[in-house]
């Protein structure tokens, strides 16, 4: 109610403020305070949002003024282009599951899930407690907390045969969020123009990553199992490239889940070449039917570069991942890190080890698994029933998408924007192709708010596909 009332004053005072002189005096608190039936708390809001806007100046002790309407002229930048010369790489600008959508739209483009599906209460006390200690206003160490890389070490050695050897604390780089390690590891295990070979479909924010690297993106086929391990040599031997991107565990977009034995193969490959696998494990804590097993502890010799972060399952904010990795790797790595960042924010370490170390973690991953179950179900079923031309081939086992297949010959872009006329968002999936994509496709988000709702959204898809 607090913020409706403050939306409703700012709306009245932009009104007033249009027809008042520069420099006119705005209502006294109290004086908005009766007028609007709000607490002085709330007016104090919407005056510092006002504030915020540049239309009205305070002055202590004396009151809130319009402040005069400033010239807006569109100066000349033409210089630029001949200063900047030819861009080193293409980079859109904003990706389509990185946009926001309206507040009465029914999001699935999106590539999060919704606050009601994350750990609030666990986030909230732990940010509290983080900023009331020393991590408030200390710098922590470059590499990370020690004890924040001894957990995620921990992890990878949970799922480490008794007679591998395991990862420790010093295997681990803390970096704020997986895209930013990302860069870092392409750049540190790749040199500009040479060749990165990735999976295809994959991930959008790592072909972003490969771009910004300066590396040459080469696709590798597959089926539902994964890479093709013949594939994947041919393209290891006629390139001469010597690392392969992948998501072995509910990839996204496709959801695919390698098999023990589709992935021993990869591995192998992988070895064969000397070469590198970086292993993003990005949905770790999202397994529905199935849990996510990393092939980082099926390696011992390094050429594993694991990548795990806790954005997507604790909370936005918390940007705060890991890369694991051994040998020169990990040194080249974590220095690209310091040079680009120089430490990860210690009060988010803080906050993130709280999380994870607290009991109701592991409570909160396990209510997880169901409400992703009774989403992905509900979505799935919904489209089958109301848009039967979109082909769903595979209820993933874990992550937070569907990928879903359009009829050949359907104009993705024009289909997205038809959807969103019905109030409907969308991804398109050709952002999800490093090269030119082999069909019409569209990513869904099951996570997204109201899943009451996905039955008319379904609905709304179909109207857009056939006017599409």
């Amino acid at each position: 109610m607090s913020n409706d009332s403050s939306t409703r004053i700012v709306d009245g005072l932009r009104d007033w403020i249009r027809t008042a002189p520069p420099g006119a005096q705005l209502p006294s608190t109290r004086r908005l305070v009766a007028d609007y039936g709000a607490s002085p708390v709330t007016v104090q809001k919407a005056l510092r949002s006002l504030t915020a806007a540049g239309l009205v100046e305070s002055r202590p002790g004396v009151g809130t003024f319009v402040r005069a309407a400033r010239v807006t002229r569109s100066p000349d930048y033409g210089w630029q282009s001949g200063a900047l010369g030819a861009p080193r790489a293409t980079l859109p600008r904003t990706a389509g599951p990185m946009r926001t959508a309206p507040d009465d739209a029914i999001a699935l483009h999106s590539g999060y899930p919704e606050p009601g599906l994350l750990p609030e209460r666990l986030v909230r006390a732990a940010l509290v407690r983080a900023a009331r200690g020393a991590s408030a206003t200390g710098r922590p160490p470059a590499a990370g907390l020690p004890e924040l890389r001894a957990w995620f070490a921990a992890e990878v050695a949970a799922a480490t045969p008794a007679a591998r050897s395991t990862p420790s604390a010093t295997d681990v780089v803390i970096v704020p969020g997986s895209q930013a390690g990302l860069t870092s590891v392409f750049r540190s295990l790749v040199a500009p123009g040479q060749p990165l070979l990735v999976e295809s479909p994959t991930y959008w924010g790592a072909l972003l990553a490969a771009h910004q690297s300066g590396v040459r993106l080469v696709p590798v086929a597959g089926d539902d199992g994964g890479p093709d391990p013949v594939q994947l040599d041919r393209a290891f031997r006629e390139t001469g490239a010597r690392a392969l991107y992948a998501q072995p565990s509910f990839a996204n977009p496709t959801g695919v889940q390698w098999s023990p034995g589709r992935a021993q193969a990869v591995l192998d490959v992988v070895r064969e070449h000397d070469a590198f696998l970086v292993e993003d494990d990005w949905a770790h804590d999202l397994g529905i039917d199935t849990s996510s097993a990393p092939l980082a502890a099926s390696d011992e010799a390094g050429h594993v570069v694991y990548l795990r972060s806790l954005t997507k399952s604790m909370s936005p904010t918390i940007r705060v991942g890991a890369v694991v990795a051994r040998g020169p790797a990990l040194e080249r790595i974590a220095a690209d890190r310091a040079a680009e960042s120089l430490y990860v924010s210690g009060l988010l370490q803080h906050a993130a080890l709280e999380v994870v170390t607290d009991p109701g973690w592991r409570t909160h991953l396990r209510r997880l698994r169901g409400q992703l179950r009774e989403r992905r179900d509900l979505l799935v079923d919904s489209l089958r029933q109301h848009v039967p031309d979109l082909r769903v081939d595979r209820s993933p086992a874990g992550g937070l998408h569907l990928w879903a297949r359009l009829p050949d010959g359907t104009d993705v872009v024009r289909l997205v924007r038809a959807c969103e006329e019905r109030g409907v968002w969308v991804a398109s999936g050709d952002e999800w192709f490093p090269t030119e994509p082999t069909g019409p496709y569209l990513r869904l988000n099951f996570t997204g708010p109201d899943p009451a709702r996905y039955p008319e959204a379904a609905r709304a898809i179909g109207d857009a596909l056939a006017s599409a």
